[in-house]
């Protein structure tokens, strides 16, 4: 057996995803390893979670900085010291520089809550509601310099019932969100899932678009 996927987990709020991967790799379904939970927010509810979880936890505080890439350096030092395989964004809210990007790039991976390419950026659930759209959702994706442009890997989709309102619709989108990433986490972990840095392989075959409600959710804890 291989040894687990070292992991770093950068979190800002309440740290739901976090959670979900979490209670994944303490049932024995995500071979990694947490060496850290950073965030940059002292007050994140997700530290909380890691340290119940018995992981280690640190704080760079964003609002230290004066200079993005000042932050982007002491975060970097940060997550450096334990040698992760993978970084994994579950609600972490600042924007990298491109240095920073790059310098993680091909083993970072981030959860969007909309069906990417469409509504980049914040107040997706309300800006799918002002759309129209019948669908919405959330993708998983690698990082690039390109904000939640980076090449994706999976989506998940949730009707658009006519009496949604944003937290309605956010709260359907993110039970499938908790499903979602431990999944793609476990592919990575597990070789199956790799990226060159342009282009995501799953079992070897090019992801030119991402897979959308794999079939494999039915096998991951709800």
């Amino acid at each position: 057996m291989s040894a687990p996927l070292p992991v770093v987990a950068l979190v800002s709020g309440r740290g739901t995803n976090l959670q979900a991967l979490l209670d994944e790799a303490g049932a024995g379904r995500l071979p990694v390893e947490f060496r850290a939970v950073i965030s940059n927010r002292p007050d994140a509810l997700g530290l909380e979670r890691a340290t119940a979880a018995g992981i280690q936890t640190e704080v760079v505080d964003h609002r230290a900085f004066t200079e993005r890439a000042d932050f982007d350096a002491a975060l970097a030092a940060s997550i450096d010291a334990h040698t992760p395989a993978l970084i994994v964004l579950a609600g972490f809210m600042r924007i990298f520089t491109d240095a920073f990007v790059e310098r993680y790039r091909a083993r970072m991976l981030n959860i969007h809550p909309s069906l990417l390419p469409d509504f980049r950026g914040l107040d997706t659930h309300q800006r799918a509601l002002d759309a129209g759209v019948a669908r919405h959702g959330a993708t998983v994706h690698f990082v690039t310099p390109e904000l939640d442009g980076g090449p994706p890997v999976a989506q998940v989709s949730v009707p658009v019932h006519a009496d949604d309102d944003a937290d309605t619709l956010a709260a359907r989108v993110l039970d499938r969100e908790h499903r979602l990433y431990p999944l793609v986490v476990r592919w990575l972990a597990e070789g199956r899932l790799r990226f060159d840095g342009h282009t995501p392989y799953l079992d070897g075959r090019a992801l030119t678009q991402p897979l959308l409600d794999p079939p494999e959710l039915t096998d991951v804890a709800a």
